[in-house]
């Protein structure tokens, strides 16, 4: 380091002239990595445990399937809002500051869910898990942005499969964990175990994470009109009548989705008028590659979150396993999934990963159509063992997809919006599970939902062989 001159904050982009904290050969400060992990497996913690304990919860509460559902879609609505809405206050002002509220709200959650005396409160300690969950990613990935603008290095393949083999990890313990704390402290386990983990991100959040200068926003409206408030309250409208619609589908319910177009339309023509809108639609409607990144993530995870949730629920009550059972049967696929994610990481290209993984999933889902409730319970391990493949390559794939198809200027809101675009697959999945089980998750439901798996799998194969602007992508 030059003597006399100041340091540059860790993240941060060298000025000329200026001194740099970076390690001498200009690679990823390492220093980063622990709180961009924690921040970023916050989430998938949750939603893996939360899928053994559907049943007891449901059992303690005297509430079927069709209701239990709303724990995992009241979280994952809250995500799909609020992480598009996080990335942009992360792109305007930094992820220090969002990273340490969020984490804040995940151990607050992980209090309230311990404490619940009831479904709704438990729902609602949800809500708020979902959108204290909503920094890790998007900070994550500005992070590893801004440390490729600072080192010149842009080739971020490694710490890319790093965050994906740790969310894979973390699905592996997920199940298993669930199921022990279930074993030894019941349900409520599962949620304070969140206190412990959002202590430990808040440390490692204010010791290792860079500070970022706050700038006052100058012109009318200040930070409320480079936040559009109203836009992100349009964008909230949309999605949660679009969820009531899809969790209770039927011609009843027609004015939900009526609702959610109409909210889309004002949204989409109140965006391409405002000079700083919460979603830049020229850009992204000029963006096609990555649109049609965003569609194959949505199709992708509705055939995994109805494979972790449907298949899952089906093995504790149509199978007839315990809780704890029905996790160690997932433990073949996430192994699996960090096995395939490591092997491939560093290979460049994301078509040919892309196309196998959804090959995969169609393969598995026709399998999950031979399973009955007297099955052996090696078959429930081999079609578990299947999907590992898929959600090894699917996560990484589109992950890369987006670094390299998104601006710069606003990844964090673009690498929300991937998460977003996950999540609405998580709630399709929620409702087709709901619709499908009713009020039992017997093995013609878990079938049932095997089509509707099977038929979104074809989509995403199809959408990626006909997508030619894959074969240009390397990271």
């Amino acid at each position: 380091m030059s003597e006399g001159k100041p340091p540059i904050p860790v993240g941060e982009t060298p000025r000329e002239g200026d001194g740099a904290r970076a390690e001498p050969d200009g690679r990823f400060d390492r220093r980063l990595i622990p709180p961009m992990i924690i921040g970023s497996v916050l989430n998938p913690i949750n939603s893996t445990i939360i899928a053994v304990a559907l049943v007891p919860i449901g059992a303690a509460f005297g509430a079927p399937p069709s209701e239990t559902a709303w724990l995992v879609s009241a979280l994952y609505l809250a995500t799909a809002i609020g992480q598009p809405v996080v990335g942009r206050l992360i792109d305007l002002f930094g992820p220090r500051r969002l990273f340490l509220i969020g984490t804040a709200l995940v151990g607050a959650a992980g209090i309230i869910g311990m404490l619940a005396p009831g479904l709704g409160v438990l729902i609602g300690a949800r809500v708020l898990l979902g959108f204290g969950t909503c920094a890790g990613y998007p900070a994550a990935m500005s992070l590893l942005r801004r440390e490729a603008d600072r080192t010149g290095n842009d080739s971020p393949g490694g710490v890319l499969t790093l965050l994906a083999v740790a969310n894979q990890t973390i699905a592996v313990i997920g199940p298993a964990l669930g199921g022990l704390l279930i074993g030894v402290g019941g349900w409520r386990a599962t949620f304070a175990l969140n206190i412990p983990l959002a202590v430990a991100a808040l440390v490692l959040g204010v010791l290792r994470l860079p500070k970022t200068p706050y700038t006052p926003p100058t012109g009318r409206g200040g930070a409320a009109a480079r936040l559009d408030l109203p836009g992100i309250g349009l964008f909230a409208v949309m999605l949660v009548t679009l969820l009531l619609f899809l969790m209770n589908p039927g011609v009843t319910s027609l004015y939900l989705l009526a609702m959610s177009v109409l909210a889309a339309l004002v949204f989409a023509r109140r965006e391409l008028r405002v000079d700083e809108p919460f979603i830049d639609l020229r850009v992204l409607g000029g963006n096609a590659p990555l649109l049609a990144t965003y569609g194959r993530s949505l199709v992708a995870y509705v055939v995994s979150y109805a494979f972790l949730y449907g298949f899952t629920q089906w093995a504790e009550e149509g199978r007839g396993l315990s809780a704890s059972e029905a996790g160690l049967v997932q433990l073949p696929m996430f192994a699996l999934a960090i096995v395939v994610s490591t092997l491939t990481g560093r290979r460049k290209g994301v078509r040919g990963k892309l196309v196998v993984g959804a090959a995969g999933q169609i393969i598995a889902c026709v399998l999950l159509l031979l399973l009955h409730a007297s099955s052996p319970l090696w078959t429930l391990f081999a079609v578990a063992l299947v999907f590992g493949v898929p959600q090894g390559l699917n996560n990484l794939a589109l992950q890369n997809s987006l670094y390299r198809q998104a601006d710069p200027e606003r990844l964090a809101a673009s690498a929300g919006l991937l998460r977003t675009s996950a999540y609405m697959g998580s709630m399709v999945a929620s409702a087709a599970s709901a619709r499908a089980f009713g009020q039992h998750a017997g093995t013609s439901g878990m079938h049932e939902l095997a089509w509707v798996m099977i038929a979104a799998a074809v989509l995403y194969l199809l959408s990626t062989v006909a997508d030619r602007s894959l074969c240009s992508l390397a990271v």
